[in-house]
């Protein structure tokens, strides 16, 4: 991939991931600072808020409502509203209970049930349009099945560039790299062969002349090679300890002879 390619590529991959982390920050991002999220499935509250909307509710203290406000509650077991305020009754019996009187911003009428304070759940601080049926889809089968694979692929898409990068360079460090050892190695070998032979040499001439020297340079080049092998082969025992003995006793009867 060459690099116009993979700058554009960069470029969508990093605003579709901006663009998901987006969405996760305003879905989960606001639950965790205690706002809760609902999406408007009807438009009794239009304009103020459209069919599709997802609604920001914060947890509010029934007693500071007051009218004309718009608060979230459980209309029954199954169902959350949203409507307005628009007007408090204090239960006869207990006036540390109250009851919300609501209505819906485009309904004619008031709904027919008042709204005890212990169901209402806050009251509504923003929305954003459409995003509702994002939301909705995504958190129910099929959409969150969608939504899973979507972003798989996309991480796929943000890696793969890199990954066929890396396996590139590999390969290209894999063909150059032999060559230059196997020259680097075979110039060591024949460096060390030769530095061996030398070593070998020198060991060689310094023991054929500490042989010659000890035993007076009374034997000759034939003898003295086969007291060198026999110390080099570790064979130097009692018999070759006699063999150089009598080696010397010839040299020196001859000595005397002479």
């Amino acid at each position: 991939m060459n690099r116009s390619r993979k700058k554009a590529w960069n470029i969508i991959s990093g605003i579709l991931a901006a663009l998901i982390m987006l969405l996760a920050l305003l879905l989960v991002g606001a639950r965790i600072v205690g706002l809760r999220v609902y999406t408007v499935l009807s438009g009794s509250m239009e304009p103020t808020y459209h069919t599709g909307a997802l609604i920001y509710v914060k947890k509010v203290d029934p007693y500071n409502i007051k009218a004309g406000q718009p608060i979230t509650f459980m209309l029954d077991e199954n169902t959350i509203a949203t409507h307005r305020v628009v007007g408090i009754v204090p239960d006869e019996e207990d006036p540390a209970v109250i009851r919300f009187r609501t209505k819906g911003d485009a309904n004619e009428a008031e709904d027919g049930a008042l709204v005890h304070y212990k169901n209402v759940i806050g009251t509504p601080v923003f929305s954003i349009p459409y995003l509702g049926y994002v939301a909705d889809y995504i958190q129910h089968p099929p959409g969150m099945y969608v939504a899973i694979s979507a972003g798989a692929i996309l991480l796929l898409l943000v890696f793969i560039p890199d990954i066929f990068a890396d396996d590139k360079t590999k390969e290209k460090s894999k063909k150059k790299k032999p060559l230059k050892r196997g020259k680097n190695s075979h110039i060591a070998a024949h460096k060390t062969t030769v530095a061996n032979a030398k070593t070998e040499k020198k060991q060689d001439e310094s023991l054929t002349e500490e042989i010659r020297r000890k035993t007076k340079y009374l034997l000759t080049d034939n003898e003295v090679e086969v007291v060198r092998r026999q110390i080099e082969t570790g064979r130097f025992d009692k018999a070759a300890a006699d063999a150089l003995r009598k080696f010397l006793l010839a040299r020196e009867a001859e000595k005397d002879a002479g």
